[in-house]
């Protein structure tokens, strides 16, 4: 295995337990000197669970059958944790396209898809609660949808906010490209989450508000190591085999940590891999080494 002398995260990764290539991924990691990943669960559909009846709207019983999605999602990083030199850590919670698969293809409204995602969340924060997950993962919809959908999608995100908030853990946000966020890390500092616990997954290297997770090409990841503000490197690693190209391959950030070293950016390594880790999420990449 390649020693880049750092501790190694992927803020933003995804690991298919069944038809991806899972745990090899992480091995592909490892071997290039990855050693710490932050693992989020897939999209619930993605896992064959499609929570709730649009007939009968039962809430809290759509919110557990999110339970399978996230326990094998826990299964998996429990997994990749043995194989790294460092620990893999599960974010888990409802991906917010969800909101668009319930109300357009499966006739919910609006409102009651908002309900049956924030159900959704409330049992993820459970499993942050009990310490079997780090972080929660929300958002809304990167894409054109109606005034109905985006009121309730930034409804189920003030959710997560919420429940950051009262858990002392960071919260994902998937949302739409942006150099300016200040509104929604208002938003999270209203709900009592300070705006340096909200991280904005697949970002570019400059954002106001969120902590950026920057994804890991070489323009986005030069712009933050030159701003000297705390940021994180991911892939979005997608492990879906119908997608093989599909963002960036799980080689790419320790590929991307030694790029940035040979460049003269140390000070900017430390800050993505252990800075800002302890920081927004209370993790010690450092100390957690040869675990």
């Amino acid at each position: 295995m390649e020693d880049l002398d750092t501790p190694v995260l992927d803020d933003h990764m995804h690991l298919d337990p069944d038809h991806g290539r899972g745990i090899d991924a992480v091995e592909d990691f490892a071997r290039l000197g990855g050693t710490h990943l932050l693992v989020v669960n897939k999209p619930s559909w993605h896992l064959g669970v499609e929570p709730g009846d649009p007939d009968a709207v039962d809430p809290e019983a759509a919110g557990e059958e999110f339970r399978e999605v996230f326990e094998r999602t826990i299964e998996v990083v429990e997994r990749a944790s043995d194989v790294l030199d460092g620990r893999a850590w599960p974010v888990l919670g409802v991906h917010p396209g969800l909101i668009s698969r319930l109300v357009d293809e499966r006739g919910f409204a609006p409102e009651d898809a908002r309900d049956v995602m924030r159900a959704g969340i409330d049992v993820a924060a459970e499993y942050v609660a009990d310490g079997s997950a780090l972080a929660l993962k929300s958002g809304r919809p990167h894409y054109e949808v109606s005034d109905a959908v985006w009121d309730a999608s930034n409804a189920v995100m003030r959710r997560a906010f919420e429940c950051g908030a009262e858990l002392g853990c960071a919260v994902q946000l998937h949302a739409e490209a942006s150099e300016d966020m200040t509104e929604v890390a208002e938003w999270a500092e209203d709900a009592g989450l300070p705006a340096d616990r909200v991280v904005k997954h697949y970002a570019g290297g400059r954002l106001a508000g969120p902590i950026p997770s920057v994804m890991s090409e070489k323009d986005r990841l030069r712009v933050a190591a030159e701003s000297g503000e705390p940021f994180l490197m991911e892939t979005d690693f997608v492990d879906d085999p119908d997608r093989p190209g599909a963002v960036l391959g799980p080689k790419t950030v320790p590929r991307r940590v030694r790029w940035l070293l040979d460049e003269g950016h140390e000070d900017a390594v430390r800050r993505a891999h252990v800075e800002t880790p302890r920081a927004v999420y209370g993790i010690d990449t450092v100390g957690t080494l040869g675990e």
